[in-house]
């Protein structure tokens, strides 16, 4: 293999751009028509963790009786390029799923970035979020660190481990340390509390359960239980199960995703 030399200036190689393909550039790539529905709130999405943060939210807001919470999901098929049609751009000019559009309001809110919409809808509702100063600021803190932390688990080991055209040593030694070192924080954390920010279920668990206790359940990358060992963190695995037997977690992983074309 050919040693890799570093260029005075990168550029793109436009052969490879294609619909669907990430480009150095942003911005709607075809003109698009996404169907809208009846219901309060339009999520566009795809069952990514990610996604799945904001269809267990609803359903747990569903779980808790809060009226004003029904919404329409629409398939956002990330390998078909979807994300990149004008409709979905100008909601999410970062072309990412999950996007949201709160339709009770007029003029209507438009929210993009997963942690946003799970913020947006706790303050929206007064559910999930404590009014505490100091549960609401420990929700937070955790809440950010997920945001901050994910990538190193998704774009950084998944990728490596699971998902790179070849296996390469360096990256995944490096990403797959931080993964065990965040998987470590957890633990310790959880041998303290019953849930990541305290003593009651917030917006904190949804997300950093949507990867993180996803990967503990070997739910994200075949063989990453084995290869990461997550029998050294019983007390992750003992909250991912809880959190898993939760009847709003169980009903937002199995919510049906209408196509485009409804």
């Amino acid at each position: 293999m050919t040693a890799y030399e570093l260029p005075k200036v990168w550029e793109w190689e436009e052969e490879n751009s294609n619909k669907v393909g990430n480009r150095p550039t942003a911005g709607s790539r075809f003109e698009q028509k996404l169907p809208v529905g009846e219901a309060p709130f339009q999520l566009y999405s795809l069952g990514t963790p990610n996604g799945i943060k904001v269809t267990i939210m609803f359903e747990e807001l569903k779980e808790l009786g809060v009226e004003g919470a029904d919404y329409d999901l629409y398939t956002i098929n990330i390998g078909e390029g979807d994300q990149f049609g004008s409709d979905f751009v100008e909601i999410n000019p970062n072309s990412k799923i999950p996007a949201l559009v709160d339709q009770s309001l007029s003029p209507r809110v438009e929210i993009f970035e997963s942690g946003s919409i799970l913020l947006y809808l706790a303050e929206k509702f007064d559910q999930l979020i404590p009014t505490d100063i100091h549960g609401r600021t420990e929700t937070l803190n955790w809440l950010f660190w997920q945001i901050g932390a994910g990538p190193y688990v998704g774009g950084g080991f998944g990728h490596f481990f699971a998902y790179a055209p070849e296996a390469m040593q360096y990256p995944i030694d490096r990403f797959t340390m931080e993964t065990k070192r965040q998987l470590d924080l957890l633990d310790k954390t959880l041998a303290q509390r019953p849930y990541i920010a305290g003593d009651t279920y917030t917006i904190a668990d949804i997300a950093i359960w949507s990867w993180y206790g996803r990967l503990a359940l070997g739910k994200l990358y075949k063989g990453s239980y084995e290869f990461l060992n997550l029998d050294e963190y019983p007390h992750l695995l003992e909250w991912s199960k809880r959190i898993a037997g939760r009847p709003g977690v169980q009903r937002g992983l199995a919510v049906e995703y209408k196509p485009l074309g409804e």
